[in-house]
């Protein structure tokens, strides 16, 4: 289960009005349509159905894989039910999200256990896969993506490069009332930098993609570790997104296009790696989590 996404800019003031209501305002929405236009696509439904694709593959005949969106086709209802008529006797529903507050839970939960009932599942059928944000796969391909470029970006600038981990940014307010989110994301880059811990390099973590309200939103943002890497005279960035895991919006866009804008302005040359998408280490990650027991 993920986000949604509204693929093209003309599916972005549907999309906008399922996730807020009346409280889209026009000027969010028209901006939003912007984003699209210039990201032109945005594939994470494809990538999503894709990687519930090769899970199938992975799981073999005992399982029944379905993606499912919270905000856009395919719904979470539709996949469930789709899960009961292809013979399933229980659910187990992975956020695709190694690391998430309950904040962000509670919409999936509700969503899921409101899907599962109407579709005829027993509640005691029916769970939610803890986070994971330490899942060994998982971490392997998030060292693996840099070890792989950070040596070649050394040697292109002739100067160490720094390493930006960025995750999606929440209200102060969600994570005072639940430190775990920030626990869990601490514990992922702790796991890579241990797996990595032969290679040094100055890392950063960060947030990013705050969300269009005014209230205090978890600080430092990109942009102001890239405004402090300027003054450094840093050369290079290695952007290294650990909670985002397929290409989306928020990749495309909020790093791609925004976040690359923001180093040009710096002198800073933008780089980031590959997102775990289809990977086949990703998929074997994925069924770890689906045979996981609590």
């Amino acid at each position: 289960m993920t986000y949604g996404s509204a693929t093209v800019a003309e599916n972005v003031e549907t999309y906008m009005r399922h996730i807020y209501g009346d409280k889209a305002s026009r000027t969010t929405i028209e901006d939003f349509e912007r984003r699209y236009r210039l990201v032109g696509h945005s594939p994470l439904v494809e990538i999503t159905g894709k990687q519930a694709e090769l899970l199938q593959k992975e799981l073999g005949s005992s399982y029944v894989v379905k993606s499912a969106m919270r905000h856009s086709d395919p719904t979470i209802s539709d996949a469930v039910a789709v899960c009961k008529s292809e013979g399933a006797t229980s659910i187990v529903g992975i956020i695709l999200s190694p690391q998430f507050s309950s904040y962000i839970m509670e919409g999936y939960k509700k969503a899921l256990f409101d899907a599962a009932r109407e579709a005829g599942f027993e509640e005691q059928r029916v769970r939610v896969a803890e986070p994971w944000p330490t899942e060994p796969h998982f971490i392997e391909l998030l060292s693996q993506r840099i070890t792989d470029k950070l040596p070649k970006l050394r040697e292109l600038h002739s100067a160490d490069v720094s390493v930006i981990f960025t995750t999606h940014s929440l209200p102060e307010r969600v994570v005072k009332s639940d430190p775990s989110y920030l626990d869990e994301l601490k514990a992922t880059t702790d796991a890579v930098l241990a797996r990595t811990k032969g290679m040094s390099f100055e890392h950063y973590s960060v947030y990013q993609s705050a969300g269009h309200t005014p209230e205090a939103w978890l600080k430092p943002d990109l942009t102001d570790i890239l405004a402090e890497l300027a003054k450094k005279k840093v050369p290079a960035v290695l952007i290294v997104p650990i909670q985002f895991l397929a290409d989306h919006l928020e990749i495309l866009y909020d790093l791609d296009i925004a976040g690359a804008e923001q180093c040009a302005a710096h002198g800073i040359s933008y780089n980031r790696i590959e997102l775990p998408n289809t990977d086949p280490l990703f998929v074997k990650a994925l069924a770890s989590v689906a045979k996981a027991r609590k």
